[in-house]
């Protein structure tokens, strides 16, 4: 049954759907900012101070009588909620440690970070507003009603931590500054309400809006990141037009960006970075920004032509790239998606640098224009993003693995396996473990992608998520709208499917009970051993080799996918439902013509206990 596993998963993924048209929702609401910035950087100190012009319109049905921002650089302080944090949890970051011990612990005064509003006014007026660490509280001058905008004007300082979780300063591979969550952030307010999460190193939640941003920082640095330069001819640094000589006066440069549409706004600035433009045919204009190291330029180089084969693989697959523009930067910690762009460490090897930037890539759809809550519904990221990439990477690196998604599987079952499961509906920052949060997030997310498709069909799966990007780019996706999309798209009932795997840690374990000769039939005794449901394909294999398969539709589902075996005869039998804890399947052949039977030839369904999966005759 080998080979036919090998055929069936080689055939399973085929990548296109057809173009289909959103529909609207017109209930849903969604808050509107835009942000105007003008920022002053000092590299000798890392200090930096700036103006925050800030208009907010209220498109939500409710009356707003306070505000929050996001301070995040005050994580970056020891006794903070991320300092005692790392302390606590059992399994700190080890980027975040040193021989155990945590880093920020011992920031001094010239390291830490920090982020402070120096004066705020609501419509010229001033308000009153408390600094609560990370997060900024806000009492309004007066309440924000609805279908009304308001502005907010603000001075604000602050310092670079020295380089520990994402953003920071002098990182361990020599990159000056990774500029991420830098400004004051306003919060995001929807349907259910402030989302004032305070900083603790997980992930994040933004408001729709335009940015209108201005840099201005010592003339030698080059800078990358979120949005279009508008003044490149006066900046150059490889951004200025073919033949154009670029002259400066002074010791500072001015970079002018806008960013259309985004929900966060990310730079990075190094005086060594080397800086190349790779535009695309028919798509956006690729930047990359590395160290000039002769250790490092090779790999940089051949990124590229990977960055731009992963870009045309996402576009096919999700949907068109909407900006005109995506920066690929050396920098931060690890790897972390911001709008238009991402960080990524430089210092690996090419399959791994390959890797992290298809990962970061993906985010720009499963995040940065599908933009979930990431600490309520960090799966829905994560998740997506691990199984797309994974398809990814198996095409562009001619991988050639029969299931791309193997590495998912085995990080799910060793977390059932280890006990320490928490349901995916666990805020980011409640996790017991950062391995049970690792493991929700991005292998049992990605699980969530790769099941569906065994139970609906993978031609329904891959039409689900370009019908998903359609309806919900530009909004605030929760799971109910996923599941929904799949839903219409197979017309099958899957609140099911969305309840166990995601709420709850119910487990899926069928199993073969007993194969039993009947006259000149053959009866197979299946039993669900899990709390899970799910349908079922059987495969049964007779003593010539020849092969055919049964499906047992799961009732509650409502449904019955297309046969994903096409060139083997398939038989869909009556409905099993969940209730009953076994099911007999009867089979129009003598026992003993019978070779083996195998739940699940394509092994998308998640089951912990693969053993009991078979049946061979002696």
């Amino acid at each position: 049954m080998g080979k036919l596993i090998k055929e069936i998963m080689l055939g399973l993924f085929i990548l296109s759907a057809p173009n289909l048209n959103a529909q609207n929702n017109t209930s849903y609401w969604q808050q509107h900012i835009d942000y105007t910035m003008e920022v002053n950087m000092n590299v000798e100190n890392y200090q930096y101070d700036g103006t925050q012009k800030l208009v907010y319109t209220n498109n939500s049905p409710d009356t707003l009588n306070r505000v929050y921002y996001h301070l995040y650089y005050n994580a970056f302080q020891p006794n903070s909620e991320m300092d005692v944090r790392l302390k606590s949890i059992q399994d700190g970051d080890g980027r975040m440690l040193d021989n155990g011990n945590s880093r920020i612990e011992t920031l001094k005064p010239n390291e830490i970070g920090y982020l402070h509003v120096k004066s705020l006014e609501q419509d010229g007026a001033p308000v009153v507003f408390n600094e609560e660490e990370t997060i900024l509280v806000v009492n309004l001058a007066k309440p924000i009603l609805p279908g009304s905008k308001t502005t907010f004007t603000m001075n604000f300082e602050g310092q670079v931590p020295e380089q520990i979780r994402r953003s920071g300063r002098n990182s361990s591979e020599g990159v000056a500054l990774s500029m991420s969550q830098w400004y004051p952030k306003l919060a995001e307010y929807d349907f259910e309400g402030w989302h004032p999460n305070p900083y603790i190193a997980r992930e994040f939640h933004g408001v729709w809006g335009d940015f209108d941003v201005k840099i201005t920082i010592d003339k030698d640095y080059t800078l990358g990141g979120t949005g279009y330069l508008q003044n490149p001819n006066e900046i150059g640094h490889g951004y200025q037009s073919p033949g154009t000589k670029v002259k400066t006066k002074g010791k500072t440069l001015t970079w002018h960006f806008k960013a259309p549409m985004v929900h966060d706004f990310m730079w990075a600035a190094d005086n060594e970075y080397v800086h190349d433009v790779v535009p695309m045919e028919n798509g956006p204009t690729l930047h990359f920004f590395y160290k000039d190291r002769s250790e490092l330029n090779e790999n940089w180089k051949n990124l590229q032509p990977k960055t731009v084969a992963a870009m045309e693989f996402f576009n096919k697959n999700i949907g068109p790239y909407p900006y005109e523009q995506y920066s690929v930067i050396q920098g931060g910690d690890g790897g972390m998606e911001y709008a238009m762009s991402t960080l990524i460490t430089g210092e690996r090897k090419f399959g791994s640098l390959v890797g992290v930037m298809v990962h970061e890539m993906a985010h720009s759809w499963f995040q940065h224009v599908l933009a979930t809550n990431e600490s309520k519904h960090s799966w829905m990221d994560e998740g997506f993003t691990s199984f797309i990439s994974s398809l990814c990477m198996n095409e562009i690196m001619g991988q050639g693995k029969e299931n791309p998604f193997d590495g998912s599987y085995r990080g799910y079952y060793a977390l059932v396996e280890s006990g320490k499961e928490q349901p995916q509906t666990t805020h980011a920052d409640r996790y017991d473990l950062n391995f049970a949060y690792g493991i929700a997030a991005y292998s049992k997310g990605s699980i969530f992608l790769s099941q569906l498709g065994y139970v609906i069909g993978q031609d329904k799966l891959m039409q689900t998520i370009r019908r998903y990007y359609n309806d919900f780019k530009f909004k605030h996706p929760v799971p109910n709208d996923i599941k929904r999309t799949a839903e219409k798209i197979s017309n099958m009932e899957l609140d099911w499917y969305l309840t166990d795997w995601t709420q709850t840690t119910n487990t899926i374990d069928y199993g073969i009970k007993d194969v039993v000769a009947e006259e000149n039939k053959t009866k197979i005794i299946l039993e669900r051993v899990g709390l899970m449901p799910m349908p079922l394909d059987i495969l049964v294999v007779d003593s010539d080799g020849n092969q055919e398969t049964f499906y047992v539709p799961l009732r509650m589902m409502r449904g019955e996918k297309d046969n994903p075996y096409p060139a083997l005869k398939r038989t869909v039998v009556s409905d099993w439902a969940w209730a009953y804890p076994t099911y007999e399947l009867i089979i129009d052949m003598p026992k003993e013509k019978i070779a083996g039977v195998s739940i699940d030839p394509s092994q998308l369904m998640a089951d912990v206990n693969r053993e009991n999966n078979t049946y061979q005759a002696q």
